[in-house]
């Protein structure tokens, strides 16, 4: 029981420190998003995180230990990869930008999910249930954070295929002439 407990403790020190990260990260990632509604999705993820940060500390004050962030070399990797694709895609059309800044969000959602699914089942394997319920609350908004994010990106891949293509994108109002804009070459 000790190594299940100690490798639930592991798990919520490398979560808190993932968490922290992308408290600092979606400042910049809304910043960059052009889409208002993608804008305001990552916006409130932000708030959403810095209420997981907090639900992870009382994880640990109910295991009786300190919250101590141990780093996490998964989500700096997705965040330092996030924040390539930000700065290569500047010089898109402002539907691939976006496009490629809700792949690079869902990367980290998807960690989260994996990492408190996992921590989740060890809490309950041990009997942690307070700390079970902590967890599935958050698993549940990083869920929903992906899906959110999936279904503001499908009218945004509808409108890139469609200026690819030289169509016209008709919303509910107006048609609405789109040309996409040439990648501008780099030397």
């Amino acid at each position: 029981m000790d190594q299940l407990r100690d490798l639930l403790v592991d798990n919520l020190q490398d979560l808190l420190h993932a968490e922290m990260q992308l408290i600092q990260a979606l400042p910049k990632m809304a910043e960059s998003a052009h889409n208002p509604q993608l804008k305001r999705a990552i916006e409130k993820h932000l708030q959403q995180t810095q209420g997981h940060a907090e639900r992870l500390h009382h994880a640990f004050e109910v295991l009786g230990e300190k919250a101590q962030p141990k780093p996490c070399k998964g989500m700096k990797g997705i965040i330092d990869e996030g924040a390539e694709t930000i700065e290569e895609n500047e010089e898109l059309e402002e539907l691939g930008a976006d496009l490629a800044l809700i792949g690079a969000a869902q990367k980290a959602e998807h960690y989260e999910i994996s990492g408190y699914g996992t921590a989740r089942c060890l809490a309950r394997q041990i009997g942690e249930q307070e700390v079970a319920k902590l967890l599935s609350h958050t698993l549940g908004e990083e869920e929903s954070a992906d899906f959110l994010l999936t279904e503001i990106g499908k009218p945004i891949l509808q409108q890139a295929a469609l200026a690819d293509n030289g169509s016209e994108v008709e919303s509910e109002l107006e048609v609405h002439p789109v040309k996409a804009k040439a990648k501008s070459q780099k030397a």
